[in-house]
């Protein structure tokens, strides 16, 4: 856990996520990453350098068959308050629109549900579980898909909001991701959703298999380029040398 938490650190201070007094929120999914972003953030509050607060948050979607109450029992023993907000989302895409696109459609109803609870909650922060993999199949997601060089940013401030969002697992691999969930054995909420598996960067996923074959380290040299520029926001100052 201390290396996962290093690098949690290291992104939060590279990128200047979290400052003394804030109120963090975490999107709770249910899923690996984000349970063991909440995880090591609880852990991590400890150690940093400077005071926040965090507060758990699960926007339900409506999905049958999924039960949050292991999420619950998590946030008490991390001394985290926790707060479910129950939705129609799923079945208003699946049974009443028949979205072709679902995705898109519920990753937008999902913000404007998560955003009001944070409002309601006074966090000024939200912290996704978004990873290293994930940055750099969104990357290439936009460069496939769209014909554009893009990516979220580590750190995104919504001005119609006034929350900032910020994505401190960065530094942070899948497959370790996956292996720390397993050992502490987390909560994971089985997914419903029907049209998990089935998207465009589960393609992308599947492509840079095959790539990784012929090109090892095909994720961070494209990690590396984001960080580097052209992307904005991307880029890290190298730390001032201490003068003599």
């Amino acid at each position: 856990m201390q290396n996962l938490m290093g690098r949690i650190r290291r992104c939060a201070e590279d990128y200047n996520m979290i400052c003394a007094g804030d109120k963090i929120a975490v999107g709770v999914s249910g899923g690996k990453d984000s349970l063991s972003l909440l995880y090591l953030l609880a852990a991590l509050r400890r150690y940093y350098p400077v005071p926040y607060e965090l507060q758990a948050v699960t926007i339900d979607m409506g999905l049958p068959g999924m039960d949050f109450s292991p999420v619950a029992e998590l946030c008490a023993k991390l001394d985290v308050p926790y707060q479910i907000k129950k939705t129609e989302i799923g079945p208003i895409i699946f049974e009443y629109r028949h979205e072709k696109n679902p995705c898109s459609m519920c990753a937008k109803m999902r913000r404007g549900a998560l955003n009001d609870v944070l409002l309601e909650l006074g966090c000024n922060k939200i912290a996704l579980g978004h990873h290293f993999d994930d940055a750099v199949e969104t990357f290439l997601m936009s460069l496939l898909y769209e014909g554009r060089i893009s990516c979220f940013e580590p750190v995104t401030y919504l001005s119609r909001t006034g929350i900032t969002q910020i994505r401190p697992m960065l530094y942070v691999g899948e497959q370790a991701i996956t292996h720390f969930a397993e050992k502490y054995e987390l909560p994971v909420v089985h997914n419903v959703c029907p049209a998990d598996k089935h998207t465009k960067r589960q393609e992308v996923k599947e492509l840079i298999v095959v790539l990784q074959a012929q090109y090892p380290d095909l994720k961070s040299k494209i990690f590396g380029a984001m960080q580097r520029q052209p992307l904005p926001n991307w880029g890290v100052e190298p730390p001032q040398r201490e003068k003599r």
